[in-house]
């Protein structure tokens, strides 16, 4: 109960701080109370547009070849089940009570008064998922969870938590979406990370919000001895405003990060964002790889390594594509070494494509739409790893639509 009412203080102190990064939102122009959902035991009988959009940020309605699914609906949870042996799926409002409190996590990776989106999500908390990989199982197929917006106007905050025991392997998707008739509205999202010593989670996460939408994510992760977290980020559609500056914090021996972002701005969009990976124990190893496009968006692509300890090594590359003369690319890499032994490296570049580039394709036959679709899905090839084959054709399917704004 006392650290209940040490977040509460914290949060309240906190309600009219602005973040350190990104534009400041007005949140009194957002609804706080959105209607109560009916839970659906079968997500196959939402509507075919909800399914549509559900499939496009990844989610597989029927939850074929997913160990579980969670889905909230504004401020409602619709479905949540577990389908596979050694992982737990709950609502993070069941998880506090089953464990009374969660008190070596909840509000332990990120600080309720970082600034007015964690204090607000501190005091009008409404759900999130809790999942929990158990120690020692490998979780064969991904486990889901949605995040979705169906009601114009509204602010949803949410609380996760991910816990993947010592020696476990987890893989979590999560797409956040709104309806296809919402335009505005607010997604606040708290999310605390932790990866046990010799665990692996692998974190997909696909955003299609609406055009008039704000979105704060506030995610930390807690990585020990030889544990590796890997994080896929992919936002491919228009977002009014969107900042977030993921952290992952290193703190075991051989403990290992790779932040793989693919941004797209088109115009209209503005969006800060970035990660930074704090090396704080010898041996540990950090790489975050981003790559940018504008076709007439905003972006502000941050990075930051920070080497505490010895013995330690990391690698930023920010690489921005911009397709339209309207747009704007900023990358900002920051390497910081607080140790003589720490090797710390980046590449940063911004550009267009090259007129020749297009023209040597065109000799070989593409017209230039292909040949700049081409381009651009050589330039967003990062390799990401475990990626379903739905989300792999709905990068493609976005880079097929690609074309210079002349």
């Amino acid at each position: 109960m006392e650290n209940e009412q040490n977040i509460k203080n914290k949060a309240h102190a906190a309600l009219t701080k602005k973040a350190a990064l990104g534009a400041d939102i007005d949140l009194t122009v957002y609804a706080d109370n959105a209607k109560e959902e009916k839970y659906v035991s079968n997500p196959g009988s939402l509507s075919s547009e909800q399914q549509k959009q559900l499939q496009s940020i990844g989610i597989e309605v029927k939850g074929d070849e997913r160990a579980g699914t969670y889905m909230q609906l504004d401020h409602s949870i619709i479905h949540c089940n577990t389908s596979t042996k050694g992982v737990e799926i709950l609502n993070i409002d069941d998880a506090l009570n089953k464990y009374d409190g969660l008190a070596d996590y909840w509000w332990q990776a990120v600080e309720p008064d970082v600034d007015k989106y964690t204090a607000r999500a501190a005091l009008h908390q409404e759900h999130g998922y809790f999942i929990r990989a158990f120690a020692g199982s490998k979780i064969e197929y991904p486990v889901q969870a949605c995040l979705y917006i169906g009601q114009e106007d509204i602010v949803q905050d949410v609380h996760n938590v991910i816990i993947v025991e010592e020696g476990a392997e987890l893989h979590v998707i999560t797409g956040c979406a709104t309806d296809s008739h919402v335009k505005k509205g607010m997604h606040i999202g708290i999310s605390e990370f932790y990866v046990k010593k010799g665990a692996k989670l692998t974190f997909t996460m696909l955003h299609r919000w609406g055009e008039d939408v704000a979105v704060r994510p506030r995610t930390s992760v807690i990585v020990e001895e030889n544990g590796l977290y890997m994080s896929n980020y992919i936002c491919m559609h228009p977002v009014k405003n969107l900042q977030m500056y993921p952290t992952t914090k290193l703190v075991g021996p051989g403990a290992t990060s790779r932040i793989n972002s693919i941004i797209v701005a088109p115009p209209g969009s503005n969006m800060d964002v970035g990660g930074r990976a704090v090396l704080a124990s010898p041996g540990t190893k950090a790489e975050i790889i981003a790559r940018t496009i504008s076709t007439g968006g905003v972006v502000i692509n941050r990075g930051h390594l920070l080497g505490q300890a010895p013995e330690t090594k990391a690698h930023l590359e920010c690489h921005g594509l911009l397709l339209s003369d309207k747009g704007v690319i900023h990358a900002v890499p920051e390497l910081e070494a607080r140790t003589c032994n720490a090797e710390l490296s980046h590449e940063a570049a911004v550009g267009k494509i090259a007129p020749e580039e297009i023209e040597y394709l065109m000799a070989r036959g593409l017209n230039e739409e292909e040949a700049i679709a081409a381009i651009v899905r050589g330039f967003l090839n990062i390799n990401i790893e475990g990626l379903p084959d739905i989300l792999k054709r709905e990068i493609d399917s976005v880079i097929q639509k690609f074309s210079l704004d002349k």
